[in-house]
């Protein structure tokens, strides 16, 4: 589990995939405290193993459906990375609850400074949205976030700069895919509510209605 504060930003040394595996080499320095082999990293929001350290790195094993479903594959040599290590068991919680599990990516469609601040615009499929509402909490690249607005397909959030310059979210160009991954407390609520499958139904429906609820006594 991880809570979406970047500890430090590190650098792609390598990115290796083929059709059966893969492998990211990170220069890094902050994160490799207290680091074992075997702990876990995100990279980007993603949660990854250690498989090897070095004085200034680590290496760690991907899956070829990783690379392909979140932004890691698109990296090369030198490209900033978020880095953040699994929360201790007595750590202060200072984001909000991230898993490391990319839900998808979005793509980075306007930046626009206002003030202090700077608002990006991701663009998102409606599979994500539906789990994305104003003022709640997501994860872009394993930055904690607050949603400012949302739109029909997608939603803004406001960069202050302290989270500017401590994460690579303003290195960003128009049309950069960026990891996604929705407040875990709504996907389980929604798994909660959905109706279990009637036997004389071939599927459950996807949402609470009034004729279930009054069909099992509400």
């Amino acid at each position: 589990m991880f809570t979406g504060i970047i500890e430090e930003i590190g650098a792609m040394r390598h990115v290796i995939q083929s059709n059966t595996s893969g492998e990211i080499a990170v220069k890094a320095k902050a994160v490799l405290e207290g680091t074992k082999i075997g702990d876990s990293i995100a990279v980007n929001g993603v949660c990854l193993t250690v498989t090897s350290m070095q004085s200034d790195g680590f290496t760690a094993d991907v899956m070829p459906e990783t690379l392909r479903y979140t932004n890691l594959g698109d990296l090369k040599t030198g490209d900033p990375v978020n880095l953040e290590r699994a929360m201790a068991a007595d750590g202060r919680f200072g984001g909000h609850m991230v898993a490391g599990h990319s839900d998808g990516t979005g793509s980075l469609t306007d930046i626009k400074k206002e003030g202090n601040a700077v608002w990006l615009t991701i663009g998102a499929a409606p599979e994500l949205m539906r789990y994305i509402v104003a003022k709640g909490s997501v994860a872009l690249d394993g930055v904690s976030l607050t949603v400012a607005e949302t739109e029909n397909n997608g939603f803004k959030v406001s960069i202050i700069p302290h989270t500017g310059s401590e994460t690579t979210l303003l290195s960003k160009r128009i049309g950069s895919r960026i990891n996604i991954e929705n407040d875990i407390v709504g996907k389980y609520v929604e798994k909660l509510l959905t109706p279990k499958i009637d036997k004389k139904q071939s599927s459950p429906s996807p949402y609470l209605t009034l004729e279930y609820l009054e069909k099992n006594g509400f």
